[in-house]
């Protein structure tokens, strides 16, 4: 009942301390676009295609991790399995930890796969789950893909946070030998250096969700539902924003790998500038929440369907023809994402991570 209730005030206060990003919160700001006055083709010939995790998908963009295991959520979950289905975008469920660990709510993630039974949905484990509790957090869901997500800043605080980090590597090596679905690392808001996504490599895994900062903020959820007031408050801003985990990337993850920019995506420009910056695919949680929560099941389609047509003339304006082309359009960089670059010795005209 305990883990019942955080689900709920997770929600809760993601709602609640959703505000209008600031100017450089996840610094996507800082990227630039070049201007093509002769595309060649509209709106229409463009080409949305692109892989996640060796998984072909029709258009670069799905809903992302938000929540379940509480019957009071089911019907949340439900709303986006349709808008995932109608739309035929991807989903990834939040974490299954208590529903395979300890016998919780099962409902709100069964009703996933019942309301979009053809689509790729991502399954979502804690990197401390079980190989076998993975395995059943795939098998629950006939999932595509199963998402592990790492989340130090929040157990650290979480006043029942599980502080055993240094099971974590050991234990991701099991979890990926133990399931027949490609594993996708995802961060939970805090993004990923290029330091680390190295050590991912080394262990094997090629697919990340980078979550940067500048979206759901789990560090202002945990000091909300503690109460906390003005103690521990230096953490809410903890975390690399996501243009800056993107750059890092470049950097990290070869043009095979898959990387998959989360952390404050709200509408087409950050879409495309943050697959310029070499992502995969994008993906939304706290807007088509909002949308969802605060309007309704068709406002949350909305905002995706916009998203999409958005992007598309996004692409066009570029000259970019596909999901690769804009990859390897050029960009221009200013304030903090120039100054991150400047400083960590990369090279702003140069595009490490790009597909063959």
């Amino acid at each position: 009942m305990q883990r019942e209730q955080r689900k709920l005030d997770h929600i809760r206060y993601a709602l609640k301390t959703r505000i209008k990003r600031q100017e450089d919160g996840t610094c996507l700001e800082g990227v630039s676009f070049l201007h093509c006055s002769m595309p060649g083709f509209g709106p229409q010939q463009v080409d949305l295609g692109t892989r996640v995790a060796g998984i072909r998908l029709e258009k670069p963009v799905f809903i992302d991790a938000m929540t379940g295991g509480s019957k009071k959520v089911k019907d949340i979950n439900a709303s986006l399995a349709k808008i995932a289905s109608r739309l035929k975008i991807p989903m990834a469920v939040g974490s299954q930890y208590g529903a395979v660990h300890d016998g919780g709510d099962r409902s709100s993630f069964e009703v996933v796969r019942k309301e979009d039974p053809d689509g790729a949905v991502f399954a979502n484990i804690s990197a401390l789950a079980t190989p076998d509790e993975a395995k059943e957090a795939v098998r629950m869901l006939g999932a595509a893909a199963l998402e592990v997500h790492l989340n130090t800043l929040q157990e650290l605080m979480m006043p029942e946070g599980d502080l055993d980090f240094a099971a974590v590597p050991d234990n991701l090596m099991r979890i990926k030998d133990a399931v027949d679905v490609p594993v996708i690392i995802k961060e939970t808001g805090c993004g990923m250096a290029s330091r680390e996504i190295a050590r991912f490599k080394a262990m094997g895994f090629t697919a990340f969700d980078l979550a940067g900062y500048g979206g759901t903020n789990f560090a202002a959820i945990e000091l909300e539902r503690a109460g906390e007031g003005k103690a521990r408050q230096i953490f809410r801003e903890w975390g690399l924003p996501t243009a800056l985990t993107l750059i890092e990337a470049q950097y990290a993850a070869d043009p095979w790998d898959t990387v998959i920019a989360s952390g404050g995506i709200e509408n087409a420009m950050d879409a495309a500038r943050a697959i310029a910056l070499g992502a995969d695919a994008v993906s939304l949680s706290g807007a088509v929440l909002s949308a969802l929560v605060d309007g309704s099941e068709d406002a949350a389609e909305a905002l995706l369907k916009g998203l999409l047509d958005d992007l598309r003339t996004v692409m066009v304006l570029c000259g970019a023809g596909t999901v690769k082309e804009l990859q390897q359009t050029p960009v221009s960089f200013s304030g903090r994402a120039l100054d991150f670059i400047v400083s960590r010795g990369y090279d702003p005209k140069q595009k490490r991570r790009t597909r063959p």
